[in-house]
């Protein structure tokens, strides 16, 4: 197998006002490693993660939702999310900040602050391919009440019909998804140098850039690697550490519009580099933090009993203690932005898989990370419509 080149599209004159090193023009990566673009010989139909396959999905299939393109990447792609039932209408009397100052979130919410409204994001880093997938499986769910392997979801269906308001983000980093061609990647065992590499970057000499390394140039200058990895967008910028109150990205911008036009009360940001999926600890208001807690033991019971978790124990997985406090980073931008309570889940990887903790081997096949992704939204969707949402989280007390 020959070396393959990635092509990468030239950035639109003038959609950006970045550094020099972030006006990077069209580049092309030959010297790849042809091993790492090795994808398994039989790779399930419901696997949708490619961009073009997500857009085919949202044209054909998408009925029921309102597919709306809300944005364009700084490298000129359409960045598209799907709505379902009816937006918040009317506005509140004083901005986020006012009404936290005020004590009362519906001073911000509007009138109709009881909605209750969810936010499904996908693919801020373009290596991370599960969540795209879940992302384009939850959409068939709420179109079909099944996945794209035919297996109903009840519980989506059910959680579904009693929140009022639902928004799903396939993918909202379309170049650095863009950027890597393969529909799947090979599983490796238990090595996820290929899933690093491919995420996070490569070096000149074609080690790995390595993580937390990746995010110490942001913007990063494309001739200064090998590979970028599908963490930075067209103009080097990982968007899930944007400069969020200075030179937005177009993808933060275009986000940030939607939320706060939908004023969702939850966003679940899908992400994947966990040995076994768990939400990370978000560094955001304090009066959240309960709201936090509640989800997280409710999702990882529900995933230990699904046998998803490294035990069999659901004690040992649903205590949120275990979670330490995040950085300052997209989801706490999203807070103090429209006050939804944004939540990243770190998912397994269908590329390396590890034990479990008594030692016994366990393979992340693509069935099982499917599940895990429904049922993280599943999950969400019900602890919405059970606790209310924001408007009671943290209403006024009389």
């Amino acid at each position: 197998m020959g070396s393959m080149t990635f092509p990468r599209r030239a950035l639109l004159g003038g959609l950006l006002a970045a550094p020099a090193a972030a006006q990077q023009a069209r580049r092309e990566f030959p010297t790849v490693p042809p091993d790492y673009l090795r994808e398994p010989p039989d790779i399930p139909g419901f696997w949708v993660s490619r961009p073009e396959a997500i857009e085919e999905f949202l044209r054909t299939r998408v009925k029921k939702g309102e597919v709306r393109r809300i944005g364009t990447t700084a490298g000129g792609r359409a960045i598209h999310a799907v709505f379902y039932g009816r937006p918040r209408t009317g506005r509140g009397t004083a901005t986020f900040s006012g009404a936290l100052g005020f004590g009362d979130v519906r001073a911000y919410l509007g009138p109709e602050h009881e909605k209750r409204v969810y936010l499904g994001l996908a693919g801020v880093h373009g290596g991370e391919f599960e969540g795209m997938m879940g992302m384009v499986n939850l959409l068939a769910v709420l179109e079909t009440g099944a996945d794209l392997r035919g297996r109903p979801w009840p519980g989506i269906a059910a959680a579904a019909a009693r929140v009022d308001r639902i928004i799903a983000v396939p993918v909202l980093n379309v170049d650095g998804r863009a950027r890597i061609p393969l529909r799947m990647i090979a599983h490796r065992g238990d090595d996820f140098t290929v899933h690093e590499y491919l995420n996070t970057g490569g070096k000149l000499d074609g080690t790995l850039i390595g993580w937390p390394q990746c995010k110490q140039n942001i913007p990063l200058d494309f001739s200064t690697v090998q590979f970028p990895g599908g963490y930075p967008n067209d103009a080097g910028v990982n968007v899930q550490h944007d400069d969020f109150l200075g030179n937005q990205q177009p993808e933060t911008r275009s986000l940030f519009d939607l939320c706060a036009a939908e004023r969702p009360d939850l966003t679940i940001n899908m992400h994947t580099g966990a040995q076994f999926m768990h939400p990370l600890r978000p560094f955001q208001e304090p009066a959240l933090t309960p709201w936090f807690e509640t989800y997280y033991r409710r999702l990882q019971t529900r995933l230990t009993q699904a046998g998803l978790q490294a035990s069999a124990d659901p004690a040992v997985h649903s205590d949120p203690a275990r979670e330490r406090l995040s950085v300052y980073n997209l989801d706490t931008a999203l807070n103090l932005h429209c006050g939804t309570l944004s939540i990243l889940i770190e998912s397994p990887s269908h590329n390396f898989s590890r034990a479990k903790r008594n030692g016994e081997p366990f393979f992340h096949s693509p069935e099982n990370l499917l599940d895990a992704q429904l049922i993280a939204h599943e999950q969400a969707l019900a602890f919405l419509a059970e606790t209310g949402g924001r408007s009671r989280w943290t209403a006024k007390k009389a």
